[in-house]
This record gives structure tokens, C-alpha cells and sequence, in this order.
């Protein structure tokens, strides 16, 4: 009973949510004492608690490709999952790393497309350094910045094939989402203005120098 996807979450990309973890890495999860002692009796309001104890990302680690306390959080989340507004203030929270980072890859599981994009691409301003597990067991540092492009790029991260995601460019083409403006973009705009006011002060300057000369 423990184990078993909640009776009143909806289907995931036509499956049971939870089937979005691998079979093996499902029953790893199942097995590890993080999982019966901290995940047993979790709801979608006390994960958060969890949620902040994280030390780092992952998926499986080591020789007997032991779960990451990260990855017994996503599946515990698949498991019952929570309300999107649940999901969304994790995402926003700037105060705990790894709780971003968790929301940010459940989204990435489950969300729309569109969703998708609107909810991880901001976290791209967001430098912070963070640790990943690797498969070796041995931790990585990384950056929320990295992580998140790697979500919103590669096929399979944390052990789980992730859901397809359209390109951008064809959403943009479709006209279901905006182009993107990088915080570089916002900056080189901001370097333009401030040369077209210094072209403009240097007129104004040579202007009143004539004047004077007249």
C-alpha cells in the first residue's frame, strides 16, 4: 500500500506517474531505509520539510546504485502528486537550492511543454553553486544554471529518460510561446541606451560650445 501511486492522481503522458522512474530504480527506492523511515507517510504539504534537508541532486550512485535521498523525493512527489501551485512555490523558493531544483525536475516530468519552458527557463539567472551526485558517488559541483539547461536539453538525466520536450524554436513558431530574452540581451540593450545618452550629451555639449563661440 505504501508503494502505491495515490487513487486520486491523474495519468502522467498516459501512464501512472510513478512508471516515469525506471521498474529497477523503483524498487531501489522502495527498499532504502530513507524511503520507509522519512518518505512513508509524506503528504504534498510536510515534503517540504524533506525538501529542505536536501544536501545535494542526483539519481543513483555507487555499485548497487544506491537512490539519492533527491530521487526518493521525486518519486514520493509522483507518488501523491501534489497541487501545481505546490510545485510552482518550490520553484520559486530562492531560499533553498535544492527545493528549486526539485521542483524544477518534477515539473520537467510532468508538466506541459509550455509549462515546462515558462517555469525552468527563469531559473537560467540563477548561479548558485550546487552538488550533484554523481553516479560514481562522489559529489560534482555544478550551478542551478547548468543543471536546469541540461533539464530543458538532454534526453536522460537522473537515471529516468525524460518525457520529449518540442524544441523551442518550433513553440516560438507556433506561436504558443514568446522568444526568450536572456539577462545578457536586457544588459546589451541597457549598454545601448546608455551610448545613445552619452552620443546625445556630447551634441548637446559641442551645440552649446558653438553657441558660446558665436
Amino acid at each position: 500500500m505504501a508503494n502505491r501511486t495515490d487513487k486520486s492522481a491523474a495519468t502522467v503522458h498516459g501512464t501512472n506517474p510513478q512508471n516515469l522512474v525506471e521498474y529497477i530504480v523503483r524498487q531501489k527506492i522502495y527498499q532504502t531505509v530513507y524511503w520507509k523511515e522519512s518518505c512513508f507517510a509524506l503528504t504534498a504539504e510536510s515534503l517540504i520539510d524533506k525538501a529542505v534537508d536536501l544536501k545535494a541532486a542526483g539519481g543513483t550512485y555507487g555499485g548497487q546504485r544506491k537512490p539519492t535521498n533527491f530521487m526518493c523525493l521525486i518519486l514520493k512527489m509522483l507518488q501523491i502528486q501534489p497541487d501545481k501551485e505546490i510545485i510552482v512555490e518550490y520553484i520559486k523558493n530562492e531560499d533553498f537550492k535544492y527545493v528549486r531544483l526539485l521542483g524544477a525536475f518534477y515539473m520537467r516530468l510532468v508538466g506541459r511543454p509550455l509549462e515546462v519552458y515558462q517555469y525552468l527557463e527563469p531559473l537560467y539567472n540563477d548561479y548558485r553553486k550546487v552538488r550533484v551526485m554523481t553516479q560514481e558517488g562522489k559529489y560534482m559541483l555544478s550551478h542551478m544554471d547548468e543543471v536546469v539547461d541540461d533539464m530543458l536539453n538532454k534526453d536522460f538525466m537522473y537515471d529516468i529518460a525524460l518525457p520529449r520536450l518540442p524544441a523551442r524554436l518550433a513553440l516560438e513558431k507556433a506561436g504558443t510561446l514568446d522568444a526568450r530574452i536572456s539577462v545578457l540581451d536586457e544588459e546589451f540593450d541597457e549598454g545601448a541606451i546608455e551610448a545613445e545618452a552619452a552620443d546625445a550629451a556630447q551634441q548637446v555639449a559641442a551645440l552649446n560650445e558653438e553657441l558660446r563661440g558665436g
